[in-house]
């Protein structure tokens, strides 16, 4: 009997333990989702800063290198490395080239610069393609896509994300038998959305979706955890602040 009440006096301390335990684990849980987006987040800006400027410094001349200046004011042993410096060269150089490339003496140096370039074989190929895809990427022009759908992919009965880009044109539209018109989508891959696969499919077969295309980025980023609404996924994003209204 003393031994069962020694054991049912030893059962509170040990409970307490445990409770001491989950909830260091969870402030560790929870101090780890405040800090693991600002850590990545500072993390790949300064290492995108910093290849940035280990690709435009060395062009830049040493009389207008920070360490330059940073040893006329601190002495000739000074090693502070400041970055930033070569975004900024970036930056201001780029402007200028947009600028100088919208004149007539810019557009004339540019045609004279591309008919050069056309004249090599290799380097011709490989200027068009990188060219076609920064007109793509950084054309002002809306080339964005249209809006969020749903596909059946690998296989029937499977749904996934993708995104409307737009009609089927060209050969591409020629050359596919149909009764229907066609529609290119982009299906997106998880968790880097930059990377997938150019689908072209039946509109008929195509579900639209009322989120929009970030909220779909989203889902598919995050493999299916961030939904647009986090108190009732099953609706619009439109639609849950309305529903709120009328309930109160």
């Amino acid at each position: 009997m003393f031994e069962q009440d020694d054991h049912q006096n030893n059962e509170p301390p040990r409970r307490r333990r445990t409770g001491l335990l989950a909830g260091l684990r969870n402030s560790f849980l929870t101090g780890l989702v405040v800090i693991a987006p600002i850590g990545l987040t500072v993390w790949l800006i300064w290492t995108v800063v910093g290849w940035v400027d280990g690709f435009v410094l060395p062009f830049v001349p040493d009389a207008y290198q920070p360490e330059t200046y940073l040893k006329r004011i601190f002495g000739e042993d000074t090693t502070i490395n400041i970055r930033g410096v070569g975004v900024v060269f970036f930056l201001v150089f780029t402007v200028f080239v947009g600028w100088l490339a919208k004149g007539i003496i810019g557009r004339s140096f540019l045609d004279w610069a591309e008919g050069l370039v056309d004249r090599m074989p290799v380097v011709r190929s490989v200027y068009a393609g990188l060219k076609q895809i920064a007109e793509t990427v950084f054309s002002s022009a809306d080339t964005s896509f249209d809006q969020a759908c749903l596909v059946e992919y690998p296989r029937k009965g499977i749904w996934a994300v993708a995104f409307v880009s737009t009609s089927a044109k060209g050969e591409i539209n020629r050359r596919i038998p149909r009764d229907e018109a066609l529609i290119s989508v982009f299906l997106p891959t998880t968790p880097n959305p930059t990377s997938g696969f150019l689908l072209f499919v039946p509109k008929s077969e195509v579900i639209m979706l009322d989120m929009s295309v970030e909220d779909a980025a989203k889902l598919v980023i995050s493999a299916g955890l961030v939904y647009p609404n986090g108190k009732d996924p099953t609706l619009p994003p439109d639609v849950v602040p309305l529903r709120e209204k009328i309930d109160a």
